[in-house]
């Protein structure tokens, strides 16, 4: 029982996490200052803002580390890079150093790094600790990181209402704060069991609940924007108990019993449920490369490559597996499998993915840079931190809308 309370105060620290390394989103809110006290023109603050974008090109860095380093030691290592890379650029705008440009090109850079390795962090930490309900809990997990805009906003007006570099020296220190503040439940990591489907059904309900409260979280910040300092602090405190207001999930936890008689057994949705009994069987048998080998059907690759299957008839009538196919040619063999990169590579939907992620994930970001440019040059300045609230906001609940299809999964007729 302690190791599942345990697990969900690695979520909420993992939602900490991403709710305040997002750093890159609010650039468009020093945009302008960065430019003239750089005294470059349009063209080359848009490297910046690429730079730090291509930061995350470098990603791949934080997997080789995670291999040789502790978890703890790799999100510490981003929150220096993040110190480094926006703390000397805060310097820069201050007037206190004045680096060439090649150098704050470079700053970006590393910048946007640490925003990569602090994601990959909270990946691994999501899928290790929910291995019957990763997607639900990275959609979670991911959704708060485009809120960081907007609390970044809030903090700023509560600390310097009239400053645009205040951005800047926040996106150096919070994460850091928040590193440490996480550190202890990410110390004190459960081992990782096997649920059974009942707990497993319980565990999407406390994902039900949580994802209900990210609304509330999201709502607040969008609607709610502060007139002066004062009310600037106060929206800023209410977003942090918002965000710690998740911890009592532990509790529900414990009351599980109560919860699943009141609420669940009754929760029905139009003929759907929140997961099928049959679903998390074969799930799990999925979790268990063991299972997958012996219950499903096994291919193996002839000399002249073909795949040898085997006969459907026996296929179904193998206890346990109710699907047809489940492994074919260069397909996973169960879910979670780490794979080499050259295997990835070669595989057409590694590739979709890449693309999709290269062409259309760039769209938002020319936006969210430029938004701070776009509000100046219509002569709405004085909007531009509402600007960013909104479009952080609304980020947000696109995130989390992508965990609507785990959620919603049509009940199968076994009859």
């Amino acid at each position: 029982m302690a190791g599942q309370s345990r697990k969900w105060m690695i979520l909420v620290a993992t939602i900490w996490i991403q709710a305040f390394t997002g750093t890159n989103f609010d650039f468009s809110a020093y945009s302008s200052e960065m430019k003239m006290k750089l005294g470059v023109p349009q063209v080359q603050l848009n490297y910046l803002a690429t730079a730090s974008d291509l930061g995350k090109a470098l990603g791949w860095s934080s997997g080789l580390a995670l291999n040789n380093l502790p978890l703890w030691t790799v999100m510490f290592t981003a929150a220096s890079m993040g110190l480094v890379g926006y703390g000397v650029q805060w310097l820069v705008v201050n007037g206190t150093v004045a680096p060439p440009y090649f150098v704050v090109l470079l700053l970006c850079l590393l910048a946007g790094c640490s925003i990569c390795w602090f994601n990959t962090v909270c990946f691994v930490l999501c899928v290790r600790n929910f291995p019957s309900n990763r997607p639900l809990a990275v959609s979670l997990m991911v959704s708060f990181n485009g809120l960081s805009a907007a609390l970044y906003n809030l903090a700023a007006k509560s600390f310097s209402p009239s400053s645009t570099s205040v951005y800047l020296l926040l996106n150096a220190l919070l994460p850091l704060v928040t590193s440490i503040v996480a550190l202890i439940p990410i110390l004190r990591q459960p081992p990782v069991v096997t649920l059974p489907p009942d707990a497993i059904k319980r565990e999407q309900v406390t994902f039900l609940l949580l994802n209900f409260l990210a609304v509330i979280t999201g709502l607040y910040l969008l609607f709610l924007h502060p007139s002066n300092m004062f009310m600037a602090c106060l929206l800023f405190a209410g977003a942090i108990f918002l965000l710690v207001l998740p911890l009592g999930i532990p509790g529900i936890i414990y009351a599980r019993e109560w919860f699943n008689e009141a609420i669940y057994t009754s929760f029905f949705l139009h003929g759907f449920t929140l997961v099928d009994v049959e679903d998390l069987e074969l799930h799990k048998q999925l979790l268990s490369r063991e299972n997958s080998s012996v219950n499903c059907m096994i291919s193996s690759p002839d000399v002249d490559g073909s795949m040898n299957e085997m006969p459907r008839q026996n296929m179904r009538t193998t206890e346990g597996c109710s699907c047809d196919i489940i492994i074919k040619k260069d397909r996973l063999v169960m879910l979670g499998e780490e794979h080499k990169a050259k295997m990835l590579t070669r595989r057409l939907d590694f590739w979709l993915y890449f693309v999709a992620y290269f062409c259309g994930g760039t769209i938002g970001l020319v936006y969210s840079n430029n938004l701070g440019q776009i509000a100046q040059s219509l002569g709405h300045s004085s909007f531009n931190s509402r600007l960013i609230t909104i479009y952080s906001s609304f980020s947000f609940f696109g995130r989390l809308l992508s965990a609507a299809p785990d959620f919603m999964r049509p009940t199968v007729d076994t009859k």
